[in-house]
């Protein structure tokens, strides 16, 4: 009998032997890759349809994000309010999303009706109409969340600060203005449909309860479209970094304004660079948490702000180094000094192993936490899938996390946390 009298015994998250939960794949007849993970305990399903159609691939700013929302908004035999009460009929929900690579399709749904949701999902990916009012409405309500957008400094700081680290004519830097969506046409949506939905490179992703029938039905309904497999998508439109020559930047939009959003940002290799795996380490240790050093010393110590992280962009190709707060308009450059300040102290001293080891128990933890559920597990495999890495990076990255030493931690701050190379924004 268990004596519960006495505590059971605690395990530090790092002495866990994690495992990442099988994926099953199959393969369409016309080539596109399905990746399935079946597991939960709720009669539940997601469907992530992904397509490499984000705004890397638009000649024109606004039409990748515009056709993605867009596609839910008509076709020929349905508008858009018969398209929405036919998903809510069935209690399911279908969400849209753009990136800069890619762009999805997400279906939420009780596993009992998907069979009826994936003819209608097929529609729009085969029959979207973009009429002329829908846009019109989306273009007016677009501008308007703009307008208001323009007025926030921590709205504005994100967007310039990405085209300080990349340059405003790539993809990551680039942003939109009004008289982009006074521009836009239906012709233009209309045509990246066609190129990159209809006839594009899709990969897909299931997971929940997986009903027995559901692949014979993927296939059905999707195996005979027009689609590519992601994997001969090799003719990638090449876009080259050109950074802004303005190193220290400061935008006022508001005079009188008494809060400051802070960016510092550096260009920083993608996940296949050797370094990636231990700056992540670093990175939580520096501001990746709430435990990390700058939330202890700028938000706990000096009082200067209520939060403050640092975190490696989520990009595929190119990636970047990114400190970002709000402060004080009359503390900003005090809050900047001191996020240089915790710079300098990780390129002098090596990380004593109590704080190491803290924040090699948060990594695990918020990973074992990220494998609870099988929505969580198939994010886990579709972001290995998508930056073309294995299950093996996985299990490595794992390996980095417990292993790397205080050491390699202080060598690699010294080699990317120096002030010079970084870029710096206050927006008041």
């Amino acid at each position: 009998m268990l004596n519960r009298t006495i505590a059971p015994p605690i395990t530090e998250p790092v002495n866990f032997s994690i495992k990442v939960p099988p994926c099953e794949k199959m393969i369409l007849e016309n080539g596109v890759e399905v990746y399935m993970v079946n597991m939960g305990t709720e009669d539940t399903l997601q469907i992530n349809w992904v397509f490499f159609a984000g705004n890397w691939y638009e000649e024109k700013k606004t039409v990748a994000a515009s056709t993605n929302y867009l596609l839910k908004n008509g076709t020929t035999s349905r508008n858009a309010f018969e398209i929405n009460e036919h998903f809510e009929y069935y209690g399911a929900y279908l969400n849209r999303s753009c990136y800069t690579e890619t762009a999805e399709v997400t279906l939420h749904c009780l596993s009992k009706h998907v069979n009826n949701l994936l003819p209608a999902v097929a529609e729009l990916f085969t029959d979207a109409t973009f009429p002329q009012e829908e846009r019109d409405t989306y273009v007016q309500n677009s501008k308007q969340r703009l307008k208001v957008g323009l007025q926030k400094s921590d709205f504005v700081a994100g967007r310039l600060i990405d085209a300080r680290l990349f340059g405003e004519a790539h993809p990551y830097g680039k942003y939109n203005m009004p008289e982009d969506y006074d521009q836009l046409l239906c012709e233009d949506m209309r045509s990246f449909y066609d190129a990159h939905y209809k006839n594009g490179h899709c990969i897909v992703f299931i997971a929940g309860r997986i009903p027995d029938d559901l692949p014979a039905e993927i296939e059905k309904t999707f195996g005979q479209l027009p689609w590519q497999s992601h994997r001969l998508h090799s003719t990638e439109k090449s876009h080259i970094v050109t950074p802004s020559f303005e190193q220290k930047s400061l935008v006022t939009i508001d005079p009188n304004g008494v809060q400051a959003a802070i960016r510092i940002a550096r260009p920083f290799p993608n996940r296949h660079h050797p370094d990636f795996m231990k700056a992540m380490v670093l990175n939580n240790v520096f501001g990746g948490f709430f435990g990390s050093r700058l939330m202890a010393n700028i938000r706990e110590d000096k009082g200067y702000t209520y939060g403050i992280y640092s975190y490696l962009m989520n990009h595929i190709h190119e990636s970047g180094w990114m400190i970002s707060t709000e402060a004080g308009r009359d503390v900003s450059q005090a809050t900047i000094d001191e996020v240089y300040k915790e710079m300098e102290l990780l390129r002098e001293e090596p990380i004593d192993e109590e704080e190491l080891q803290i924040v090699r128990n948060y990594m695990i933890g918020t990973i074992l936490g990220d494998l609870d559920g099988p929505f969580q597990v198939i994010a886990r495999w579709r972001n290995l899938i998508l930056n073309k890495l294995d299950e093996d990076y996985f299990y490595r990255s794992l390996d980095v996390i417990k292993t790397v030493s205080a050491e390699e931690l202080q060598e690699l701050s010294r080699k990317y946390l120096k002030p010079e190379e970084f870029y710096e924004l206050v927006v008041i």
